[in-house]
């Protein structure tokens, strides 16, 4: 049996209604949640088909809330090639805020 993923207050009670109120994006915060969850918040390589199973979605749809993330800067993907499949981490910029103040 899989171990239960912690998932940072954070997510549920601001971030979801970032995404799908204020974003309308529902599908960016399905997909961030499921890779917070495949890799309990660290980073892990999923294929757009693996996240699509994962999520319910089509994978156009996960290829563009992946492009969402990115562009709000609440995920970092790496690839060593074209080919590859991608390294997604999860970014926490709240984690930072909450030190300032």
């Amino acid at each position: 049996m899989k171990p239960i993923a912690q998932i940072d207050t954070y997510i549920l009670d601001t971030l979801m209604a970032d995404l799908v109120g204020h974003d309308r994006r529902p599908s960016a915060f399905l997909t961030f949640l499921a890779i917070w969850s495949a890799g309990d918040g660290g980073q892990t390589a999923l294929s757009y088909a693996v996240l699509s199973q994962r999520t319910g979605l089509s994978k156009r749809s996960v290829q563009a809330a992946v492009t969402h993330l990115l562009r709000r800067e609440l995920l970092d993907v790496a690839k060593d090639g074209v080919t590859d499949t991608p390294r997604y981490r999860p970014l926490t910029p709240w984690r930072r805020w909450r030190r300032r103040s």
